[in-house]
């Protein structure tokens, strides 16, 4: 993002403006995803939003203006909302299968294939690759995966019809509100980390795309744990404890204002926010009432949502009144995300 954003001439505010765009594409195709895969399944969606990904992810690297990025932002988000819901569907479907927490432990694999990215762009920051070769490169790379591990995709279990929209329940407002809190978090280190940490306290390029490496890292670690916690606390305390040790983290990298609080800020927030999307999804899923794959898109558009317009917020604030004040409002969005954990407490059994 930082040479993307100088090799444009954009401002802060620009970049924010064309990530919003990602932020529609991606509450457009949620929903409607939702209902896609209640009626014909998960699969064939999901390559499909794979597919797309990799194709934009590809044209984010050639892009010549802010206009151009915000498009192809708008496309990322229709891919990435298509893919996301698939994805999470399938999950909950193992999950059920095998009778036990996994969920979280897959998503696992979403951090650490954002580590491995990072990484690499770290490396092509210090080698001077621009994005122009780099992303396109790693464009190739998503498309031809998603093509060889198409066929070994669980099999379509969704029934054949499901309504277009989940009717706004108290217990779906609630956990999307969480979703949102936590993924404007984590969309929010992902998308400025480095460009606080070079603009903010004046790390090296590579230094500061080193930072989303270390937050993928620890956030996979904490999911990997995340199905034991939840097994033995409950999934609300994974929530609760996870956002506010996220708030404490984050309040004292910005306050110490030096690359390696910075960074060691990032690599706590990971570990204690891991869990806690995963654990959210989970909770839509078994939602009384309410089909799964519909509950999954409900709780899923806001949260996503928030991971996409977060960044967006962030770099309208950081405008007016600075980046670092701009990143505090994500320690007083983890501190509402704990409010919001009883909501994953599982109902009442009657008798």
């Amino acid at each position: 993002m930082p040479s993307i954003k100088e090799a444009i001439g954009a401002s802060d505010g620009q970049i924010g403006l064309a990530l919003l765009l990602a932020a529609v594409g991606l509450t457009i195709s949620q929903p409607l995803a939702g209902a896609l895969v209640s009626r014909r399944g998960a699969r064939r969606p999901a390559l499909a939003g794979a597919i797309g990904f990799g194709i934009v992810l590809a044209l984010a690297g050639v892009v010549g203006s802010v206009v151009l990025l915000a498009a192809v932002l708008f496309g990322m988000g229709l891919a990435a909302g298509t893919l996301d819901v698939t994805i999470n569907v399938m999950g909950v479907a193992v999950e059920r299968e095998r009778d036990r927490r996994l969920l979280s432990s897959m998503h696992a694999a979403f951090s650490f294939g954002g580590m491995a990215g990072a990484g690499v762009g770290a490396l092509a920051a210090a080698a001077a690759i621009g994005p122009a070769t780099h992303l396109p490169a790693v464009g190739a790379v998503v498309v031809v995966t998603a093509l060889a591990v198409f066929g070994q995709l669980p099999a379509d279990t969704m029934g054949e019809r499901g309504p277009v929209f989940a009717r706004p329940t108290r217990a779906l407002a609630a956990l999307g509100a969480a979703a949102f809190c936590v993924l404007v978090a984590e969309g929010s280190v992902g998308d400025w980390s480095a460009i606080y940490l070079r603009d903010g306290t004046g790390a090296a390029a590579a230094t500061a795309a080193a930072a989303l490496t270390v937050f993928s890292l620890t956030m996979g670690i904490g999911r990997l744990g995340g199905d034991k916690l939840a097994e033995r606390f409950g999934p609300d305390v994974v929530l609760r404890s996870g956002a506010l040790a996220a708030a404490v983290a984050l309040a004292a990298g910005l306050l110490a204002a030096t690359p390696l609080a910075g960074i060691a800020g990032f690599a706590i927030m990971g570990l204690a926010l891991g869990a806690t999307f995963p654990m959210i999804i989970g909770a839509a899923a078994r939602t009384p009432g309410v089909e799964e794959p519909i509950a999954i898109a409900a709780v899923t558009t806001t949260g996503y949502g928030g991971l996409m317009a977060g960044p967006a917020l962030i770099g309208g604030l950081s405008e007016l009144a600075g980046l670092r004040t701009a990143l505090a409002l994500v320690v007083v969005l983890c501190l509402a995300a704990a409010l919001l954990s009883t909501a994953l407490r599982p109902a009442p059994v009657p008798v």
